[in-house]
């Protein structure tokens, strides 16, 4: 019941995506050393994410510009599966390590924030799509759907989560909760104090272990973005990644500016031991007052049939 497991605390590399595949893959020997079960990293990690792009866009119409921009992010974008998923099954296998790493993943032409699930025998093994774009993220990425709604079972325990302010969605969090969760994983981009306190939250509430890995990016001038009024010397996204216990406490937080890998040694036991007075889909539920429905099934705006 003895585990380890790790955030991995790092940004997309403005150079595109096979920069920062690379980035993960020289990570090699440091999350070997660590011999860690699980390790997550941010959301948006392969595609990236361009905080503070506009894509040409005010409300009722769109500049050619912006149409070349989504262009140029939807050409870093990838295909799951696909050759960088291929590489990153073989570090899940030479590492014996469970990997969840948000990506950008683009089906038609539709791009989507995902979150992708891969363990050391089967490769990815599940993926998550965000149910809810936050704010102009919609401009960028479609929704997700019920079907991808994954719980599974890793050498570190049972794992599922959300992605970034998915996790203020309290039906998403009850939905996940009923699936027995273990360990809840959250890729973000989010550095904020209140980050922070959310995630000691869903820890407590769900009676959990809570993984938030968060990218660190350098400020806009370094990125080649252009932000009006913006400080060159703040960084676009300073970290903040978090493991956090089941009652809440923080067993392990990152520093600020830099890349990093933070683990925790943990006790499966601890979660009995948290549930004793609190267990948010059992003992604690009222499932004469309060129910849940969850529709898990896939929709396709076109449908064939014979």
């Amino acid at each position: 019941m003895k585990k380890r497991i790790s955030a991995l605390q790092i940004g997309s590399k403005s150079e595109g995506t096979a920069a920062t595949l690379e980035a993960i893959l020289n990570y090699e020997t440091i999350i070997a050393e660590a011999e860690t079960d699980l390790v997550v990293m941010p959301e948006a990690l392969l595609g990236g994410y361009p905080k503070g792009e506009i894509f040409g866009t005010r409300l009722g119409y769109r500049l050619q510009e912006g149409r070349e921009k989504f262009k140029l992010y939807y050409e870093q974008a990838i295909i799951v599966p696909g050759p960088e998923t291929d590489e990153l099954s073989a570090l899940a296998a030479r590492l014996n390590t469970t990997l969840v790493i948000g990506v950008i993943e683009k089906e038609g032409a539709t791009l989507f924030c995902t979150s992708l699930y891969i363990t050391p025998d089967a490769g990815v093994t599940a993926k998550h799509r965000k149910l809810m774009p936050t704010g102009t993220e919609r401009l960028i990425w479609g929704q997700g759907d019920g079907s991808t709604l994954p719980a599974i079972d890793s050498s570190a325990g049972r794992i599922s989560g959300a992605i970034c302010w998915e996790n203020h969605m309290p039906l998403l969090r009850m939905a996940l909760y009923g699936k027995g969760i273990d360990i809840w994983c959250a890729p973000t981009v989010d550095e904020r104090e209140i980050w922070q306190c959310s995630m000691r939250h869903i820890a407590h509430e769900g009676r959990m272990f809570v993984i938030s890995a968060c990218q660190v990016q350098p400020s806009p001038e370094n990125l080649k973005i252009s932000i009006e009024n913006w400080e060159p010397q703040r960084p676009l996204i300073s970290g903040g990644s978090v493991i956090i216990g089941p009652m809440g406490d923080v067993l392990s937080a990152a520093v600020r500016n830099e890349e990093a890998l933070i683990s925790a040694d943990i006790d499966l036991n601890d979660l009995t031991r948290a549930r004793y007075d609190f267990d948010v889909t059992g003992h604690y539920a009222r499932p004469d007052i309060f129910k849940l429905h969850v529709d898990e099934s896939e929709k396709r705006s076109v449908n064939y049939s014979k």
